[in-house]
């Protein structure tokens, strides 16, 4: 993959993530994390680059190929759950599988959400589930697409500290049953740790540092860039 554009964030970066992998993806406030993602599933167009995942081209400037969003198959977690108030946990699931026949629906969507941990809650509506289980839906709906590629974009921030530590681990355990190329967006030193097989440091933009966690956080840099701004963010959210 790589990406380029001159604006209104600046964006030139190449990545690769291969299956079963999770790159960390950290760096300062508007370095173009989430621009990155934003432009991986198609819901953004960069100027210029190439999104190729699993063989399929997905976006390729030059030859003016730009796949529509709803066609990526791309499991996306955002920092807002974003899930409709009006349905139940199982409607929510749901309705990330048209691409299966109706009466398959159902049942899928029950075997995700006891993925999640979330058996017996399958009839509660968002307002009636706390902050950690809303976000197991929208786990649960992303995987439903059954995805090429999953994107984590701050999944967990929104949550106390003790929630965020048991969703890491259950997030640790789903990736041992995942064979796709997961993409972490955060500031929590901590997730990176525990979840990242690697770290790119993206800074303007720009990917300034790449490779081993533990090698890239202890860098100069990364001292520099992410860690104060991280502790400064985990001040204001515990």
């Amino acid at each position: 993959m790589r990406l380029a554009q001159a604006g209104p964030i600046p964006l030139d970066a190449a990545l690769a993530c291969a299956p079963g992998e999770v790159l960390g993806i950290v760096g300062p406030s508007g370095a173009g994390k989430t621009t990155l993602l934003r432009a991986i599933a198609g819901l953004c167009r960069v100027d210029t680059g190439r999104v190729v995942v699993d063989e399929a081209v997905w976006f390729d400037s030059a030859l003016g190929l730009d796949v529509a969003p709803h066609r990526r198959a791309v499991g996306l977690v955002f920092q807002e759950h974003a899930l409709f108030p009006h349905l139940t946990a199982m409607g929510n699931v749901a309705t990330a599988l048209t691409h299966r026949p109706r009466a398959e629906r159902p049942i899928r969507a029950a075997e995700l959400l006891r993925r999640v941990h979330l058996e017996g809650l399958e009839d509660r509506k968002p307002a009636e589930l706390s902050g950690g289980q809303r976000q197991r839906v929208a786990i649960a709906r992303a995987l439903a697409r059954d995805p090429k590629v999953l994107l984590l974009d701050e999944p967990f921030s929104a949550v106390d500290r003790r929630t965020r530590t048991r969703l890491h681990a259950e997030i640790a355990e789903l990736r041992d049953g995942l064979s796709v190329p997961m993409l972490l967006v955060t500031h929590d030193i901590d997730e990176v740790v525990r979840l990242a097989d690697r770290i790119a440091l993206l800074d303007r933009g720009e990917v300034r540092l790449e490779g081993a966690t533990s090698q890239v956080l202890e860098s100069p840099l990364a001292r520099e860039l992410v860690w104060g701004e991280t502790a400064a963010l985990a001040s204001r959210n515990d």
